[in-house]
């Protein structure tokens, strides 16, 4: 009998659910079921309903079961991959109370404020959870409902993350496990413990609602009888601590030990490394995170990638091939088009107000070919942005594995490899983060079987490279690159008084 894993993706757009054979790493089956962001909300607020996760979730599981021709018996785990941050408030039934807040949402700005005011400024915040207070992060969405939702505040029982909810409607348990949890800004990552001074600047009460921290791998249950039935699967099926999306991907890539980079070109863009201790950002720029193997995950996030490009290539009415033909005939720097690419705020470096901002717009580069390649690298400049302050922290990057939508475009490539003047490949399996959750799923019930495995010797023997898409930096472009990233980071810095006034101003309108 095959011995099957499921690994599930839940993010901002879609899950996604492959089936792995454990015998050889293969992917047999594969589901996707998309959603969308609740409409007319506010500027800023970006929200879903966690009911979306679940529906989109079971859908998956199944085309992806059917798909791999599976019976119950054969699925032994299942590993779940969330997206990070985001804020779902149950009730003391179980119950969800309100939308959850996503990683994206930029509403909380003052709560971020009232916060680290609270614990004594930056330095104090950073040293006692290892991060800044930023707005993606999920403490000040807390904050946020008890200053603007009072009553549904006071119904707050339990604080999970969306892929602690998903491992809550699979086994009925509330546990949080340590890489995900570290992006609450409300633990110490460096002591793997809930911060006592972070949860008093909200309210000492919230430390009752937050839930048992557990280590990667260790299980977080098996089915409840009522999952098991609506999915047509066994209640002996073990599901694992599973982790943030990123924490997920890094398992996914094979980045389980210190020396390997993996960059995720999605919605927003990730870059993020495996380190034996925790890396702490005194400017607070670098995420401080805990992995989902039991160590650390130095992490920069930029909330503008895809966001650029795709609006870029549906303001021309492009097909995906007819924007990478565009771009393409363009030379390395755009003919000095250069894209600030604050469309969503940013978050790496933290302009929380900014705005996307073309510079060199004249007769000779307002042409969609400009305007589509230089979308390409200025969300790659951003992302290079946090690159480099992570090789400042001691991270430096020889290889980058790439994995999201970006991944899938050679000229992008050859643009990545060009800007962080790196080598840049990609992996057999796409979907980083479902695979990754499928082997800590896989991973978790070999020790539980008491078998002496590590995460590492999965990912080496499973995780594979595409060797006909390495990227390797022309040295050319790299100079080329040097000298626009420097104005990039001019404008960036000098810009950021007037988006503080321009968002005053669009306030008073």
């Amino acid at each position: 009998m095959r011995e099957l894993y499921i690994g599930i993706d839940s993010g901002t757009q879609s899950t996604k659910a492959l089936v792995v054979n454990a015998k050889n790493g293969k992917v047999l089956g594969s589901g996707q079921r998309g959603y969308g962001l609740i409409k007319g909300l506010p500027a800023g607020a970006k929200e879903q309903h966690p009911e979306t996760w679940k529906k989109a979730s079971a859908a998956a599981i199944k085309a992806a079961l059917k798909e791999a021709k599976a019976s119950a018996a054969e699925v032994k785990g299942i590993g779940v991959s969330g997206q990070q941050h985001g804020f779902v408030p149950l009730d003391k039934n179980g119950e969800v109370i309100r939308p959850a807040k996503l990683w994206c949402d930029t509403t909380t700005g003052a709560q971020c404020e009232t916060i680290t005011k609270k614990l004594g400024g930056l330095k104090k915040t950073i040293s006692r959870v290892g991060n800044a207070m930023l707005p993606g992060f999920t403490a000040p969405k807390i904050a946020w409902l008890k200053k603007h939702e009072p009553k549904n505040y006071r119904r707050l029982a339990t604080v999970l993350l969306p892929h602690d909810y998903l491992n809550h409607w699979f086994t009925g348990n509330a546990v949080m496990e340590y890489g995900d949890a570290s992006g609450t800004a409300l633990l110490d990552v460096a002591n793997r413990k809930w911060s006592s001074a972070a949860i008093k600047a909200i309210d000492p009460k919230l430390a009752e609602a937050l839930p048992p921290l557990i280590s990667s791998d260790q299980p977080a249950g098996t089915l409840s009888a009522a999952t098991a039935k609506s999915l047509g699967l066994s209640t002996d099926t073990v599901v694992s601590a599973g982790g943030g999306d990123n924490m997920m991907g890094a398992i996914g890539t094979g980045n389980t030990r210190p020396g390997i980079v993996t960059a995720s070109f999605g919605t927003s863009g990730t870059i993020y490394a495996c380190a034996s201790k925790p890396v702490i950002d005194p400017e607070g720029e670098i995420a401080a995170f805990c992995d989902s193997t039991n160590r650390w995950l130095p992490l920069l996030c930029t909330m503008n990638v895809t966001v650029a490009t795709e609006m870029v290539r549906e303001h021309y009415g492009l097909s995906h091939a007819q924007y990478e033909k565009a771009a393409a005939k363009v030379g390395a720097g755009s003919d000095g088009l250069i894209l600030l690419p604050y469309l969503e705020g940013e978050r790496t470096p933290n302009v929380p107000e900014g705005t996307g901002v073309w510079l060199g717009a004249n007769t000779r580069t307002h042409r969609q070919g400009h305007f589509a390649r230089s979308a390409m690298e200025g969300v790659t400049m951003g992302m290079n942005y946090g690159l480099r302050r992570l090789a400042d922290l001691g991270v430096k990057a020889k290889q980058i594995r790439v994995t999201g939508g970006g991944a899938n475009s050679k000229l992008w490539r050859q643009i990545m490899a060009d800007i962080f003047n790196a080598e840049v490949v990609t992996l057999a399996v796409g979907e980083g983060a479902a695979y990754g959750a499928a082997l800590q799923a896989m991973w978790c019930v070999a020790r539980k079987r008491g078998e002496k495995v590590s995460i590492s010797d999965l990912s080496d023997r499973f995780v594979k490279l595409n060797a006909r898409e390495t990227a390797r930096p022309q040295r050319n472009n790299v100079a080329v690159y040097q000298e626009i990233q420097a104005i990039q980071d001019q404008m960036s810095a000098n810009l950021r008084g007037v988006f503080a006034a321009h968002r005053e101003f669009v306030g008073c309108e």
